[in-house]
C-alpha cells in the first residue's frame, strides 16, 4: 500500500521545550492511522506541523510524496479538540460560510450540507445558533464542517467528546465510511477502545519520541505473552493441575502460560490428559489500552 503521508525526523522545539525529537512514520493511503500518547506527548504539535499551522524545525513532510510546504490546495481538513465555531452565527450559516472558505461554491456548499444535515437528523437545527446547542450537537456541526470539503486526509482530535454512546456510533460509522470510499483518517483520541475498534495502524509519542509504530495487529502479536485463559467446569480438581504454568485463577477459569516452544494444542492436551474438564480455550491477546500503558510507563522511567 503506498504511503499518503510520510513524516521524516521531524524536530520542533519551544524555547526549552523539546516538543517533538526526531518523529518518524508513514501512513498508508486509506488507512484508519490512531496518534495516540498522553497529555502533552507532542501529538498536537505534529498535526499542527502537519496542517501547516506550525513549522517544523528540521525534517520534512510528504503529501502523496510531494514536500507539504509545495503542495498547493493541500487536501486535508482538521477537526481539533478545541472546538472553533462561532457560537452567535445560525448552524446553517455557519456551514455554508466555512465551506465556501474551503473553496465550495454556494451552491455545492448548500447541497452537500444539507445532506450531511439530512443524514445527521439536525435540518430542523438549520437556524439555531450554536450557543443554543449543546456540546454533543457542537460536535455533530463541527463534523458536518470538517468533512464537507470532501478532503483525502481527515484530522479527528477526540471526535467522541461530549457525544451519548448512539451518536458516537454514528459518527464512528461515518468515520468507516469516509475510509471506505477513499479518505484517509488521523484518529487521535484517549479512548483506546475506539482505537481497537477502528484503526489499522497507531503511533504511540510520549515526551516527544515514537515509542510505538505500526500495524494494531503486529502490535498486539508483538506483546502478546502465549497466556491462554481455559475455563473448566470444576476449578476445585484443575487448581493443582500443571501448576509451573499456572499464572492465575479467576473464578472458573485458569490462565496458563506456554512454555518456550510449546503449541497451544501441547498445552491443551496436557490439561486434557491431566484429568481437567475444559470447556473453552482462548489465547490471551494485549488490548491496545494495555499497551499503551506499559510502553508510557516503561517510556517514563528511562
Amino acid at each position: 500500500m503506498e504511503n499518503l503521508l510520510e513524516i521524516r525526523s521531524i524536530n520542533k522545539t519551544f524555547q526549552s521545550n523539546k516538543a517533538l525529537d526526531d518523529v518518524s512514520f508513514s501512513i498508508p493511503a486509506n488507512a484508519i492511522f490512531g496518534l495516540l500518547g498522553p497529555n502533552g506527548a507532542g501529538k498536537t504539535t505534529l498535526i499542527r506541523i502537519i496542517t501547516k499551522i506550525f513549522a517544523q524545525d528540521s525534517g520534512e513532510i510528504l503529501f502523496e510524496g510531494t514536500p507539504i510546504q509545495k503542495v498547493e490546495n493541500l487536501s486535508i481538513s482538521y477537526m481539533p479538540e478545541e472546538r472553533g465555531l462561532y457560537k452567535k452565527m445560525k448552524v446553517g450559516e455557519q456551514l455554508i460560510y466555512l465551506a465556501q472558505l474551503k473553496g465550495i461554491p454556494l451552491k455545492e456548499a448548500r447541497t452537500s450540507i444539507r445532506y450531511w444535515m439530512e443524514k445527521f437528523d439536525i435540518v430542523h437545527w438549520y437556524n439555531k445558533k450554536l450557543d443554543e446547542l449543546s456540546k454533543g450537537m457542537h460536535q455533530k456541526v463541527q463534523f458536518i464542517s470538517t468533512i464537507v470539503s470532501k478532503p483525502k486526509l481527515l484530522i479527528l482530535d477526540e471526535p467522541f467528546s461530549g457525544l451519548d454512546p448512539i451518536n458516537a456510533n454514528l459518527l464512528k460509522q461515518e468515520i468507516l465510511e469516509l475510509n471506505k470510499n477513499g479518505t484517509t483518517i488521523i484518529f487521535s483520541t484517549h479512548r483506546m477502545g475506539d482505537v481497537d475498534e477502528l484503526c489499522d495502524n497507531i503511533a504511540l509519542i510520549n515526551h516527544g519520541k515514537i515509542i510505538l509504530n505500526g500495524s494494531v495487529s503486529s502490535i498486539k502479536e508483538q506483546f502478546k505473552e502465549n497466556i491462554f485463559k481455559v475455563a473448566v467446569d470444576n476449578p476445585s480438581s484443575a487448581k493443582d493441575k500443571l501448576p509451573e504454568q499456572l499464572v492465575k485463577v479467576e473464578d472458573d477459569s485458569f490462565y496458563y502460560q506456554l512454555k518456550e516452544e510449546q503449541k497451544p494444542g501441547e498445552l491443551l492436551k496436557s490439561l486434557l490428559s491431566s484429568g481437567i474438564e475444559v470447556h473453552a480455550f482462548s489465547e490471551i491477546i494485549p488490548t491496545i489500552n494495555e499497551i499503551f500503558i506499559t510502553q508510557v510507563e516503561k517510556s517514563n522511567h528511562l
